[in-house]
């Protein structure tokens, strides 16, 4: 099967969705002969009848062959990666759900930090996933530089597996979750960990936690550099996931320690709200963020989230 990558880039006057083959990336709409496809969510949208084309079109330019019988003579025109500006895969997603607490490393770290006795695991004790949301403008493309907050002192990383929605999903069974997901991304879910608790207000109070200020900012969501088809990944639960600032080591785990996998977080979800095409499930984060280190994010730090099959996401801080 020829391999494949999805990516927004910018192109005038708006950004068009692109299919990248050996470094070289093309409008999808001009390379499938679909018009239609012109962004992202267009193609997601699509997807039962966009994935096809997709492999077939990915296949015919990695043989150097006429994409289709809707372009008989012309071939697609590509743009060499490295000159293209990549934009968030999905620039506008309907939803931003992020899953909490929910690597066994990353739990037993918390613990450590918090003085707290390590929780058993939630499935003994009947609960459910747990997410928070984040908004389409926390979004920040690869590569671009991310202005940290001016109100927090204590901003950290948090690397994670992203899946794509694909196809809309509701009450769907754990065991068909996975058929949900187009593909998978990375993302740094930021966090300003300052303002995880309001001051003065009591510990029992249910207005507490502080979320719009913790995780909403702008910038707080770096999301790229491109999507892999599900099939790219054969086991969402089985991938090494790392992260570097400033090409030192912070967190290097394994998607295996998930609390809630990918298909419970998909499944639980869509028992809530209708999932739809286009939406970013971010998976959770393992051990190694700054909180336990007690070090945070600084203006001219580079950060880097990496997952084996998936790619590499590069932000610098301002």
């Amino acid at each position: 099967m020829s391999q494949y990558k999805l990516a927004t880039y910018q192109s005038a006057p708006e950004p068009r969705a692109g299919i990248i083959i050996d470094e070289v990336i093309f409008d999808v709409a001009a390379a499938t002969g679909q018009a239609g496809y012109a962004t992202m969510l267009d193609v997601l949208r699509d997807w039962d009848r966009a994935q096809p084309a997709l492999r077939d079109t990915a296949k015919a330019l990695s043989s150097n062959k006429a994409l289709s019988n809707k372009t008989p003579t012309k071939k697609a025109e590509g743009i060499p990666l490295k000159g293209a500006k990549l934009l968030t895969p999905v620039p506008t997603p309907g939803g931003i759900f992020c899953a909490g607490a929910n690597f066994t490393d990353h739990m037993m770290e918390m613990a450590k930090v918090l003085n707290l006795a390590p929780e058993v695991d939630p499935h003994e004790v009947g609960l459910k996933p747990w997410h928070f949301i984040k908004l389409a403008h926390c979004l920040a493309p690869p590569d671009a530089t991310v202005k940290l907050p001016a109100y927090s002192k204590m901003v950290d990383w948090e690397a994670e597996l992203t899946a794509v929605i694909g196809r809309p999903a509701r009450d769907v069974s754990i065991a068909n979750a996975l058929d949900y997901v187009a593909g998978y991304t990375l993302a740094n879910d930021l966090s300003a960990r300052d303002f995880t608790k309001r001051p003065h207000v009591s510990d029992t109070s249910p207005f507490k936690y502080d979320w719009l200020s913790q995780k909403c900012f702008d910038d707080a969501c770096p999301v790229g550099p491109w999507i892999v088809p599900a099939d790219a990944i054969a086991d969402p639960q089985n991938v090494p996931i790392k992260l570097w600032v400033n090409d030192v080591i912070k967190q290097d785990s394994h998607t295996s320690k998930m609390i809630f996998t990918l298909a419970e977080q998909i499944s639980h979800l869509s028992s809530r709200v209708t999932l739809q095409p286009g939406d970013l499930i971010l998976t959770g984060t393992p051990a190694g963020v700054g909180l336990a280190r007690k070090e945070f994010l600084k203006p001219g730090d580079v950060v880097k989230v990496w997952v084996e099959g998936v790619g590499t996401l590069t932000n610098t801080c301002a």
